[in-house]
């Protein structure tokens, strides 16, 4: 009996020394040992580590793990008791495929300094990369894995996790799973707390048994945060905002749907018989909605109605014709079409009548967009090989690239009202079209192409910003992120 309550309260030791993680070990040349003890009367992590860095291609650093296979999310609060050492010294969630130095691997890290950053490293001996999150420590941090998808999310002290960012590194089935501390110097130990530590083993989850579940966002331009507005186990697409700021429009499931900025319950608007798909534009004195959609086997046609819903009336006669954008004096609809086999940009009058051809170069030539002071048309272009932005006069005079930058392929150029910018979607330029649930970046520029800068990084693509999405202040605009997770039992 007595070896037997020995036994017990050893376990019970053990387990109060390790937590939920039951491995600790050094990865790399750290230079000093560390350790890892789990405190459980304050529910936290005491981890020393030593190590140079958590970069270039290799790591040193103490890690305490766990194997974890399929999806999983882990979160924690990082805090460092002394503040002394180096300002890079970090710590935060990892999700590593070996305790190879040089393994690929995802990780949050907090810094000293209080920068947070999703680090990765794609395959074997790679350099590592980051996405740099605009909130600073103290801030809880959340890493998540589904599939091959690697996302990020920062909470400041009492608030909601928002995302930080999304992007495909492809890790094994089976993860070591845990906590990361490095010094930033192989000469000296360093000690991080971990608290809050939430470890979520949601499983392998086979490709049938995913699930499609879309978020919609708002962005600050001047600071680049994030903000949800609704997150659904469904799909919906291309939000737009209302002239007066206070909601949002998108479509989904062939409906369009207003929801307030500020989230809440989304509502249907009216549209009859269409089958909307993403393209819709509100008119600029907020009065009309304009869609495209189907109507039984007809093929797409822009239609309008008021903006609260009612009676679509029908402005193209021929399809397909996928709207765009509207001209600022409500005159005008810009639109992509297909007439004999080849897809360019047309116009017509919004009362409806005979539609005009703007281009005619071989090629897919989509997503136009007026100016603010309707005086240029904004449009992609795969005329030169790569899909890239090009502009033009309204009348289709003057055609030139407006993409600058690293090749990518870009899509769907928005212009912020007061006409300062232009975001846009960028792939990589390997991409064909626009396909869904891809790494994608939104792209901040001025409005001649120039100083192009990455503001979003996501997993998305099609249904991301096919139409106008700035506020009316142009301080934020608004977009769709994407992930695949599985599919809940009813």
């Amino acid at each position: 009996m007595k070896y037997a309550l020995a036994a017990w309260m050893c376990a019970g030791w053990l387990a109060a020394q390790t937590g939920t993680f039951p491995h600790s070990s050094d990865v790399g040349r750290t230079g000093l040992p560390g350790r890892a003890v789990f405190e459980a009367a304050a529910g936290r992590y005491r981890i020393t580590g030593a190590g140079a860095n958590i970069w270039a291609a290799e790591d040193s650093f103490h890690f305490a793990w766990k194997p974890v296979a399929g999806d999983v999310v882990l979160s924690a609060l990082v805090e460092w008791p002394d503040s002394g050492g180096h300002a890079h010294k970090k710590a935060g969630p990892m999700l590593r495929a070996t305790l190879d130095p040089d393994s690929p691997h995802a990780s949050v890290m907090v810094h000293a300094d209080g920068l947070i950053s999703l680090q990765f490293r794609r395959s074997k001996g790679a350099a590592t990369e980051e996405i740099r999150s605009p909130v600073k420590a103290p801030a809880r941090v959340r890493l998540a894995r589904h599939g091959n998808v690697i996302r990020f999310e920062v909470a400041r002290p009492g608030g909601e996790f928002q995302p930080g960012g999304a992007l495909t590194v492809a890790l094994p089935e089976t993860v070591h799973a845990g906590l990361a501390v490095c010094s930033h110097d192989a000469t000296r130990a360093e000690t991080a707390l971990l608290s809050g530590v939430e470890l979520i083993e949601e499983g392998v989850v086979p490709d049938k048994d995913r699930v499609v579940e879309s978020t919609l966002e708002i962005v600050e331009i001047r600071t680049g945060e994030r903000r949800i507005v609704r997150r659904a186990l469904e799909h919906f697409e291309a939000p737009n905002w209302t002239p007066d700021g206070k909601a949002l429009i998108y479509n989904g499931g062939g409906r369009i749907w207003r929801i307030p900025v500020e989230g809440g319950a989304p509502e249907v608007i009216p549209t009859g018989d269409v089958r909307c798909n993403n393209d819709h534009v509100v008119s600029a004195d907020g009065r009309w909605l304009a869609i495209s959609g189907s109507v039984g086997r007809e093929p797409s046609k822009i239609y309008i109605v008021p903006v609260t819903g009612g009676t679509p009336r029908l402005v193209t006669e021929k399809g397909p014709s996928y709207l765009h954008g509207w001209s600022p004096d409500g005159k005008k609809l810009v639109y992509c079409a297909q007439r004999d086999g080849e897809y360019d940009i047309y116009e017509i009058a919004a009362e409806g009548g005979a539609e005009r051809r703007l281009t005619d170069a071989r090629g897919l030539d989509d997503g136009p967009e007026y100016s603010p002071d309707g005086g240029l048309i904004y449009f992609n272009s795969e005329r030169t090989g790569l899909m890239r932005i090009w502009g033009m006069n309204a009348d289709g005079a003057g055609q030139r690239m407006i993409s600058q930058g690293p090749e990518s392929a870009d899509w769907f150029a928005h212009f912020s009202p007061d006409g300062k910018w232009i975001a846009y979607l960028s792939y990589d330029k390997s991409v064909q079209g626009h396909p869904a649930n891809k790494d994608v970046v939104i792209r901040l520029a001025e409005t001649d192409g120039s100083n192009p800068r990455v503001l979003v990084t996501l997993f998305g693509g099609q249904g991301t910003m096919n139409v106008p999405n700035w506020s009316p202040d142009s301080t934020r605009f608004a977009f769709v992120s994407y992930r695949l997770v599985r599919k809940r039992a009813n």
